[in-house]
């Protein structure tokens, strides 16, 4: 078998594998092993066969996925406890500036009042406003 053959082989795996992600990392190094696979189809060494997949594969991770991701996910793509600032909480245990328990999205999280003063009965509606570890700020 050809070495453009393996590399093309390699290059449809990885962009495959990229259709159970939404990473666009294995994408990317498909894009690299296609490279490759141009430069074997060119009668050139295993060497820089690996050279182009490596230089390739660094580019587009370093420079086109950031965009990419970006494009796709959206300017504001949060992740973590980042998703749930802006999220509307019910109280479920008094919340003060000092102690409480609500529940976000199903799950029951400590809280605080985020001003250090206000108070929230069981029962109101708060939104979240910063996440402190594992205690949310609402107001």
């Amino acid at each position: 078998m050809h070495s453009w053959m393996v590399w093309a082989i390699v290059a449809a795996v990885l962009i495959a594998l990229e259709l159970t992600t939404t990473a666009l990392v294995f994408v990317m190094l498909g894009i690299g092993a296609a490279a490759a696979a141009l430069v074997a189809g060119a009668g050139v060494g295993a060497v820089v066969q690996f050279a182009a997949f490596g230089a390739v594969s660094v580019a587009t991770l370093v420079f086109a996925r950031p965009a990419a991701v970006k494009r796709l996910h959206g300017p504001e793509h949060r992740q973590g406890t980042d998703q749930l600032v802006g999220t509307e909480a019910v109280v479920i245990e008094r919340v003060d500036g000092h102690d409480g328990r609500v529940r976000i999205s199903g799950e029951i999280w400590s809280a605080r009042a985020y001003d250090g003063q206000s108070e929230y009965a069981v029962g109101d509606r708060v939104d979240v406003a910063q996440i402190d570890g594992a205690t949310a700020l609402v107001l």
